[in-house]
């Protein structure tokens, strides 16, 4: 198998410059440089290193929840041809190039074209986890150490081969957290708030962060997606928004209706939570969250930026600038996690919280 040379990075097809810019920034924060090649709504792209032996530093310094365009990554080596008589054969010599593995991943790119390979995936890494269990190539050991083995299908017999850190990827196959619609919701975008909980939130802090009668606000809440998965968290909320909310939200009793500009309104107490979706330029609900929290309104907050046509990345990241400077300035210790879910279209989610 050939060195181990470039990261395979996983995103929404369309995006693949803004990964691009996105893993090209953090390498060279860390002296790692190399090039990028990708086509445009493949939905992956590849990260070429100058010095293969960086690879493995990449994995362990950069921090993959700070990741924003980045479903999923691997260091891999080239594309793999192989010979569909004997495929698992063919992988097995090369795993001696690669860390001992924990677990088996397959994977394929979240495009039209990619899905078409699911079934043959889902079907080959079964077959391959349980050979390699039998002879010895999938191994116990601490989760701290464990890596991941992945191969990332284009065909039947074609695929890259590499590895990952089990507790510096992506947590889900593909970066993509399995959610199902509730029918009882008023809309999908309900499922933008609870992609984002799974990603921004431990799972064991919902009990605390998310806890039950607690306080939050929705800002933009019509008709109520957001607002519905408070509810469901036995959430009291103030819904603002100028148009109507769906009836049933507010014969729950949980729910005020507040119409009024979602962008002048101020809490008269403050919340355990504010949520935004408001459809405006990103930096005025960056300006707007970063207000919530360093007012003290409440004491943390998830909120939408709504992405340009062009300048993607740019843009996010002069909103998140622009965050951080003003907390830096009021001296506040804070968190600050952006990612562009599954969920999301032209926009990127956000959690800012004082520390």
């Amino acid at each position: 198998m050939s060195d181990l040379d470039r990261l395979l990075l996983q995103c929404r097809a369309g995006f693949e410059k803004e990964a691009a810019a996105e893993i090209t920034d953090q390498c060279a924060a860390l002296g790692i440089y190399g090039y990028c090649t990708l086509n445009s709504d493949d939905g992956y792209l590849l990260f070429h290193l100058q010095q293969p032996e960086d690879g493995e530093r990449a994995l362990r310094e950069l921090r993959f929840r700070e990741f924003i365009f980045i479903r999923q990554w691997a260091l891999v080596g080239e594309c793999l041809e192989l010979a569909p008589d004997d495929r698992i054969g063919q992988i097995s010599a090369l795993l001696q190039d690669l860390p001992t593995a924990t677990e088996l991943w397959v994977e394929y790119p979240d495009t039209t074209e990619g899905r078409e390979m699911a079934r043959f995936a889902r079907k080959f890494g079964s077959a391959l986890a349980q050979h390699l269990r039998r002879n010895g190539g999938l191994e116990k050991q601490s989760r701290n150490r464990a890596q991941r083995l992945l191969l990332f299908t284009l065909s039947g017999s074609q695929l890259y081969l590499g590895y990952a850190p089990v507790r510096n990827s992506a947590p889900w196959p593909m970066g993509l957290p399995r959610l199902k619609f509730p029918k009882d919701a008023p809309s999908r975008s309900t499922l933008k708030l609870e992609e984002a909980w799974h990603w921004f939130i431990p799972r064991e802090e919902w009990d605390t962060r998310l806890a039950h009668s607690s306080t939050a606000v929705d800002l933009g809440a019509a008709p109520g997606g957001w607002t519905w998965q408070l509810v469901q968290r036995s959430m009291f909320v103030t819904a603002v928004d100028n148009g109507p909310m769906q009836p049933a939200l507010m014969e729950s009793g949980q729910v005020r209706h507040v119409q009024e500009d979602a962008y002048r309104f101020v809490p008269d107490q403050p919340v355990n939570l504010m949520v935004c979706d408001v459809v405006d330029k990103p930096v005025k609900t960056a300006a707007m969250a970063a207000d919530w929290v360093l007012n003290g309104y409440c004491n943390e907050a998830i909120f939408n930026l709504k992405l340009p046509m062009k300048q993607r990345y740019q843009e996010v990241i002069g909103c998140l600038n622009l965050i951080a400077e003003r907390c830096m300035q009021a001296g506040v210790a804070y968190e600050l996690l952006t990612r562009h879910l599954y969920h999301d279209r032209e926009e990127v989610t956000c959690l800012l919280r004082r520390l």
